[in-house]
């Protein structure tokens, strides 16, 4: 897969998207289990991925390598939710959103790519894990809980942890990747607030307590933890209340 023309793919669909010049009736098209990836980097699991101190540049790259890889993935994400839900009965704005989520996970994945290039480094340098697309596969016949995993679980997870990654760079020195991840921050705010708006309406339709069925949805198919410190604020702020999740801190299967 060559990854600057996927950026530029996703970039050109998501403006004929928002032109109206594309339309989600079509035949049946069999979608991928997964997508495509370079030989590199190499996947392995979580646990094994190496992990290196901030403070240094060889760490910095370690870390710009790990979120340039999530990003990746968002694109991914973003798009399948499409592509997967595109027959069920839903407002076309439902997938404007997630065209718009899609077009700037891949302006993320660009600005941080290039980073990884102005430290003489680039994605596919290091090892990933492949935990992130998990959540694809356990959801790949439930929109309810596709939202409930990927918006407000793994990107609130974002929300609560990149303000001190910010610090921790910005006290390293490294003001440039400080202002991507504040950018990225910023972005990921509305992508959050995309998920729990729809996952409310899918509620609403259905006569469900939307907290009740996050938790329930979580325990069932969530195989990590919700682990606090968590950004109330932002998380607020993008519609994910702490009646969703406080009740879950330790959940995991």
């Amino acid at each position: 897969a060559d990854l600057r023309l996927k950026v530029t793919k996703v970039n050109a669909l998501s403006r004929a998207w928002f032109q109206r010049r594309l339309s989600l009736r079509h035949g049946y098209v069999k979608l991928p289990v997964r997508p495509g990836r370079p030989e590199k980097p190499v996947l392995l699991p979580p646990n094994q991925v190496p992990r290196r101190r901030i403070g240094t540049v060889r760490g910095r790259i370690a870390l710009i390598h790990a979120l340039c890889h999530i990003e990746l993935n968002a694109i991914d994400l973003a798009l399948d939710i499409i592509a997967r839900f595109a027959s069920q009965p839903l407002p076309r704005s439902f997938f404007d959103g997630w065209m718009m989520v899609a077009f700037e996970e891949a302006k993320h994945f660009s600005l941080l790519r290039k980073r990884l290039n102005d430290l003489d480094a680039d994605y596919g340098d290091l090892p990933a894990h492949d935990g992130l697309w998990e959540a694809a596969t356990v959801t790949v016949s439930d929109l309810k809980a596709r939202l409930a995993l990927v918006p407000l679980v793994l990107e609130a997870r974002g929300l609560d942890v990149t303000p001190s990654l910010i610090e921790s760079v910005k006290r390293a020195g490294d003001g440039e990747t400080a202002d991507i991840l504040k950018i990225i921050y910023e972005d990921e705010k509305g992508h959050v607030a995309v998920g729990a708006k729809w996952f409310r309406f899918l509620c609403r339709r259905n006569g469900e307590d939307p907290a009740a069925s996050f938790q329930k949805l979580v325990r069932e198919n969530f195989r990590g933890q919700l682990k606090p410190p968590f950004n109330d604020r932002a998380r607020a702020q993008s519609g994910l209340t702490p009646s969703f999740y406080r009740s879950l801190p330790s959940v995991g299967n």
